[in-house]
């Protein structure tokens, strides 16, 4: 399935605020209860200690994904961590829940952090939890090359696979999947029930920017050539089983020379 650039409705400036904010929490729920920070420890582990580092700077961090999660297996493993979140929208009611639950183990940036272009004053393993894809080839290079040129590790983890496998279930069940998972959702707002329910403008964005995000994704051999010339920096990329087996993580690791 040939790769397409199409729009995501999160991703246009345009887009209201609160349904891009009750649509990124949906995700952050999903990524929470199928656990994939799971997945991602063992990765995030090595990394951390090759580089060194003790803190991540999370790019495109939408609703926070799976990063509460990720900071206490990282803690359990014994690698104590502190997380900065970043976004070019930032999320800032999620932000600050996130930050509140954290025992002050994760912070954000309140001001707008373009991934292509990370201030110098936030050092440390750069991640992206299923936020890669939203970029274009071009953007997605510059990604790369500027983690590279700053000397600092990279970690990008995708639950998008671009296959019918994975857009089918998207395609058909979607809707339904917002629909059931609100009522568990916190903090339970008014405002998140109208646009649920009554004005399904959420669970349409979830529906239409999951089906482009399969169709967005890159594979483990596009990751590979996207890296390709990003020195210093060794590149590894591949797949793990997520959801017991019944998904695939795809990762793109980048490990400073």
């Amino acid at each position: 399935m040939k790769r397409r650039q199409f729009i995501e409705l999160e991703d246009q400036a345009w887009f209201p605020r609160l349904i891009r904010d009750f649509a990124t929490d949906y995700l952050q729920f999903v990524q929470t209860r199928l656990r994939f920070d799971r997945a991602m420890t063992p990765l995030i582990r090595r990394l951390m200690e090759d580089g060194g580092t003790r803190r991540i700077v999370d790019l495109c961090s939408g609703g926070s994904g799976p990063l509460l999660l990720l900071v206490r297996d990282l803690a359990d493993a014994g690698l104590q961590v502190t997380v900065t979140m970043t976004d070019l929208y930032p999320n800032i009611p999620a932000f600050e829940a996130i930050a509140a639950r954290s025992g002050g183990r994760i912070g954000y940036e309140g001001s707008p952090v373009d991934a292509r272009a990370v201030p110098p004053g936030l050092p440390g393993l750069r991640t992206l939890f299923n936020a890669f894809h939203h970029l274009a080839p071009a953007d997605a290079r510059s990604v790369l090359h500027a983690a590279a040129a700053a000397r600092q590790p990279l970690a990008i983890f995708e639950i998008s696979e671009r296959s019918a496998r994975a857009l089918i279930p998207i395609m058909l069940l979607t809707p339904i999947f917002v629909w059931l998972a609100t009522p568990f959702m916190r903090p339970l707002r008014w405002q998140r029930l109208l646009w649920t329910y009554l004005v399904p403008l959420v669970p349409f964005t979830c529906w239409w920017d999951g089906i482009v995000s399969q169709l967005r994704a890159y594979s483990v051999d596009e990751l590979r050539e996207l890296a390709a010339g990003s020195a210093p920096m060794r590149w590894e990329a591949g797949q793990v089983p997520v959801v017991g087996g019944g998904a695939r993580l795809t990762y793109l690791l980048g490990f400073p020379a």
